[in-house]
Parts: C-alpha cells; sequence; structure tokens
C-alpha cells in the first residue's frame, strides 16, 4: 500500500466518525426537543384562508405585472388572464402546504 493510500484510509476513516459523531448527537438532541415539535406540525390555515391569501397574492401581482408592461398592456391581456388563474391556483395550493 502507498503512503497516499493510507493517508486517504485515515481520512475516510476520519470523515465516517465524524458523521457518526453528527448523527449520535442530533439524535440526542432531538429526542430532547421533541416534545417542542407539537406547534410546527399543527393543522395550521385550510384551503379557504388560503384562497383568500393566494387571490391577494396574486392580484398585487398582476397589478405590478400592468404597471410595469408599459403600452403591451392591451396586447398581452389574454395571456396576463390565463396566467392570473395559473398564478392563483399554484400560489394558493403553496400557501396551504407551507403554512
Amino acid at each position: 500500500m502507498a503512503e497516499s493510500d493510507r493517508r486517504d484510509l485515515r481520512l475516510l476513516i476520519l470523515l465516517v466518525v465524524v458523521a457518526l459523531a453528527v448523527v449520535a448527537a442530533l439524535f440526542v438532541f432531538g429526542t430532547i426537543f421533541i416534545g417542542d415539535i407539537g406547534p410546527a406540525i399543527s393543522d395550521g390555515i385550510g384551503l379557504k384562508t388560503a384562497a383568500l391569501w393566494g387571490f391577494g397574492v396574486t392580484v398585487a401581482l398582476f397589478v405590478l405585472f400592468a404597471l410595469v408592461s408599459g403600452d403591451s398592456l392591451i396586447g398581452e391581456l389574454q395571456f396576463m388572464l390565463g396566467s392570473f388563474f395559473t398564478f392563483f391556483v399554484v400560489i394558493t395550493l403553496l400557501i396551504a402546504w407551507v403554512f
């Protein structure tokens, strides 16, 4: 075995030991704080509330888009309406999922 192979083997062993120590520390400290995780996994907001927030966010975004679009607002209106409903659905589902 060459010297570089031995160094690589020692480095690998050191990395494995450090990884095992980190996993063990996470397990120990994770079991201590497991009682504090209850509020983090609560029911959150429902789909109705997320739809209201999603509509507000979508309207605000499209007002901003309309303001910065300039003279071509009328030509792009059909694309804005189609993307409005797509944005609304995606943002509503993401808000309901995250919160």
